[in-house]
């Protein structure tokens, strides 16, 4: 694998405990983010090293830049359709560009004037932004909250094909990880090394409200 990776528990006495944070692994070119999909599209994107074939571009598409999210929603790569782990290199400028587009997905009364600005807003926009709690490897809430970002319409063929640096298949390192978490030993618990990320602009920072 290319993501780098650290022992969970090392990296729990240095994660914050409360906050907006985009928990993720990150440098100068690229972030990592997180998707699950049923073979045969997973398949198709590792083989080809973009989104096509089954992939739908009609639909919205959401990426996690936090690990130990994407494996709460997917069950550590065990629902029906989630079941190929995807690491996807993406270009550190995409992330950032959809950082700016994105609007939330429900009303917020401090950045919009009324519920009709708002919802102008979402259907202007080809990404949606959505703030929940972060879960520990049990699946536990956290007080501390995880993003996700949905991409769409125009965006989203960007995103397929032209934002994304790597593909990676990581399907067998969730298996191998998911038995210490089914075990109960988290101390033998390897998890991508994630800190949190902070925006370039700042009012995207105000905006998400990170930190």
């Amino acid at each position: 694998m290319k993501i780098k990776v650290k022992k969970y528990k090392e990296q729990l006495n240095e994660w914050p405990e409360k906050g907006h944070h985009i928990m993720a692994q990150y440098n100068t070119e690229k972030v990592i983010v997180y998707q699950s999909y049923r073979p045969d599209i997973g398949n198709f994107a590792v083989r080809n090293q973009f989104f096509g074939g089954p992939f739908k571009y009609t639909r919205m598409t959401w990426i996690k830049p936090n690990f130990l999210w994407m494996m709460y929603r997917n069950g550590w790569g065990t629902k029906e359709g989630q079941e190929v782990v995807l690491a996807i290199h993406l270009k550190r400028e995409a992330f950032e560009r959809y950082l700016s587009q994105a609007v939330y997905s429900n009303f917020q009364s401090d950045l919009y004037d009324n519920r009709e600005h708002w919802q102008e807003e979402v259907a202007n926009s080809f990404i949606r932004l959505q703030w929940d709690p972060d879960h520990d490897p049990y699946g536990a809430k956290l007080e501390r909250r995880a993003i996700q970002i949905g991409i769409r319409n125009e965006e989203i063929v960007k995103y397929a094909k032209e934002d994304i640096l790597e593909i990676e298949d990581v399907s067998t390192f969730v298996k191998e990880q998911y038995q210490h978490v089914l075990n109960n030993e988290l101390d033998k618990l390897i998890v991508p090394d994630e800190k949190p990320y902070i925006s370039k602009d700042n009012l995207v920072n105000k905006r998400l409200r990170i930190g």
